[in-house]
Order: C-alpha cells, then sequence, then structure tokens
C-alpha cells in the first residue's frame, strides 16, 4: 500500500468535520471545505498512473518532489475525477519550465498566481467551460481542476501564506483560475500557434496578476474602437506594475468573446492584424522608468529586444484568445510585472 507520507489518509467511518480537522491539522486547507482523501478515492484516481512515484521535477519555493501521487492527493482533495490528474500534473509540470519563473511568481509580495488554460478535445470530454462566466462559479471541472492545481503549489511547491507564499493582499484566483478556449475555429487556437494540432489535448499555464474587464468604445465599428481599449489597459499594467522598469518585459493575454471576434473579422482583422494593433500602441512610461540591467531571464532589460514604450516582447508575444458567451465584454489578464512567460504543454499520459 503506498505510504502517504505525512498527509493523512482518512478512515472511511472518519466524520466531516473530523476528517477537515485531521486535514487542516496537517495544513492542507487552502481554507475552503476538501473531499477526505480515502485510501479508496487516492486509488482511485491513481488507478491507469503507471509510475506514481516517478518524479517530474522539485517545485519552489520549498522544492517539494513533484509526482503523479503527490498530484492525485490534492486532486482528491479538490474534488477532481480521476480523468482530470494528467491536467492537473501536466499543468504543474510545466510551471517549471525555467521561463515560467515559478519562484519569483510564487514568493512575490504581489497578486501573481498561476493561470491555467485548457485547450483542444479534452475540454469538452471532462466537461471544461469554454463559454458564459468560464472564469466564475457554476462548472465543476473549471473549478476543481483550477483549485487542484492551486494545493498543488500550496502543499506540494511550499507556496503557503507567510512561508513561500509572502503575497501582501493574494488574489481570489489563488483558490482556482481554469478555463477552457473556445473550440470554434474563430481565430486559431493559441496551442495551434505554438505548434500543436488542433485535434491535441494541451495546457498552458499564465502568470498572471488578475483580471480586468474591457468595453469597446463608441459604436465599435473599426478596430481602433475595439481594441483601443485593450492596448490602453495594458499600457497601463506594464506602468502601474512596474513593468515599465523593464523594457524587454514580457507576454500581454486577452480574453476576447466570440461576439468580439466576429467584428473584427468583418473588418479584416486577424491573429496576426490584432497582434500588429496592440503592439505598435506605444504608451509613455513615467519619471525614472529606465531600462534596468539584469540577469538572461523573464523581465530583463538587456539585449535588443529592449524597447522603451513598447508593451511586450514582440507582437507575437500578445496572445489574443477566444473563450466566454454572449456579449462584448473583454477580459485582460495582465502577466506577472516581474517576469514570466506562459508555457504550452501536451497532456500527460502518466
Amino acid at each position: 500500500m503506498r505510504d502517504w507520507g505525512d498527509w493523512p489518509v482518512i478512515d472511511p467511518a472518519t466524520s466531516w468535520e473530523d476528517a477537515q480537522t485531521a486535514l487542516e491539522a496537517a495544513e492542507l486547507s487552502d481554507g475552503l471545505p476538501m473531499v477526505p482523501p480515502t485510501r479508496g478515492r487516492l486509488d482511485a484516481m491513481l488507478a491507469g498512473v503507471n509510475d506514481p512515484d516517478r518524479s517530474h521535477g522539485e517545485m519552489p519555493p520549498l522544492f517539494g518532489d513533484l509526482t503523479a501521487a503527490a498530484v492525485a492527493y490534492q486532486c482528491v482533495l479538490a474534488g477532481c475525477r480521476p480523468a482530470e490528474l494528467p491536467l492537473v500534473l501536466t499543468a504543474a509540470e510545466a510551471c517549471l519550465d525555467p521561463s515560467f519563473n515559478l519562484l519569483g511568481l510564487a514568493t512575490t509580495t504581489g497578486t501573481a498566481w498561476v493561470a491555467m488554460i485548457v485547450h483542444g478535445p479534452i475540454a469538452a470530454r471532462l466537461g471544461l467551460n469554454a463559454g458564459t462566466n468560464c472564469l466564475g462559479p457554476g462548472n465543476r471541472a473549471n473549478a476543481c481542476i483550477g483549485r487542484a492545481l492551486s494545493l498543488v503549489l500550496r502543499n506540494v511547491a511550499g507556496a503557503r501564506p507567510e512561508i513561500g507564499d509572502m503575497a501582501t493582499m493574494g488574489q481570489p484566483g489563488k483558490y482556482t483560475f481554469c478555463f477552457a478556449e473556445n473550440a470554434d475555429a474563430m481565430l486559431p487556437p493559441l496551442h495551434v500557434r505554438r505548434g500543436f494540432s488542433a485535434d491535441n489535448d494541451v495546457v498552458t499555464v499564465l502568470g498572471v496578476s488578475g483580471t480586468a474587464e474591457l468595453l469597446p468604445w463608441g459604436n465599435w465599428d473599426s478596430p481602433e474602437m475595439i481594441l483601443g481599449p485593450v492596448a490602453t489597459a495594458m499600457a497601463s499594467a506594464v506602468t502601474v506594475s512596474g513593468a515599465a522598469r523593464k523594457p524587454a518585459r514580457c507576454e500581454q493575454i486577452v480574453l476576447l468573446p466570440p461576439e468580439i471576434v466576429e467584428l473584427l473579422k468583418r473588418q479584416g482583422m486577424d491573429v496576426a492584424g490584432i497582434q500588429h494593433y496592440l503592439y505598435e500602441r506605444r504608451f509613455e512610461p513615467p519619471p525614472g522608468a529606465a531600462p534596468t540591467a539584469g540577469n538572461d531571464g523573464p523581465g530583463d532589460a538587456s539585449g535588443p529586444s529592449a524597447e522603451i514604450g513598447r508593451i511586450a516582447r514582440s507582437a507575437a508575444d500578445i496572445h489574443p484568445v477566444v473563450t466566454g458567451g454572449a456579449g462584448i465584454k473583454m477580459t485582460y489578464v495582465p502577466s506577472w510585472g516581474g517576469g514570466t512567460y506562459s508555457v504550452t504543454r501536451a497532456v500527460l499520459r502518466p
């Protein structure tokens, strides 16, 4: 039988209240009720996994060992189903890519946390929401998968408040931040733009500082009236987040609902057009926001790509993602100003 170490395996006869007390005493709680991890639930979560104890790397900030078994435990706590384990494991492993800068994200005093986008047929198979209220409550898969990843970051990586996670305030997305990209071919989806096939099951992780609602200007009769508010929001975020001091700054992500995409397409805009428009919008940096020297890595200002007044490293680093339901409200997802690049990976088959 698997040894879960310091993590309690709850006897099925244990009362709900006593199970919660035991899990809280083990410092596993994110503050919400947890599904008791019984032996039966844990074994079911790992059914079909070839090597549950294989290490996928050490997760900062406290460098816990990332294994399928460790992720399975968090998936049970979060209320996931066994078919969702590969998504959570893949997202967690993607966070270990050096360009993602998990150590910085996990320990900053800022609001940064990890958001997760699911691409391809797996989103529909598992019932993830890419429609109305895709970032909000009401869908079990979005909520539980995103929460499981957050619990991995807390309980495996060690990003607990005042221990590894030093956020001054944090953000609600630290409970769960997971959604699917719209499967309709309105724009080439992000994973296809990154070299995967449309029918591949893929996950992207983003280091984000929250969300902001955006509304088009005027009567929406030109790309400028639709995308102008997006450019303004991106420029403002670069300025107020401190990223203006790092001209070789990272990426920009904006979530576009289908109605907005249809309006843009009627006006002759494709992905490249959206990226080019937003990239060409300059901003006036605040006084003293000069380039800063640093090591090669996320947010570094050195090198030929450093250019004050830009909102991203290049036009290709601006990512429109189609998701959401009816309406014209867009959502800007500001990338963490401390420096992070999104990572996209094919879903693992552990």
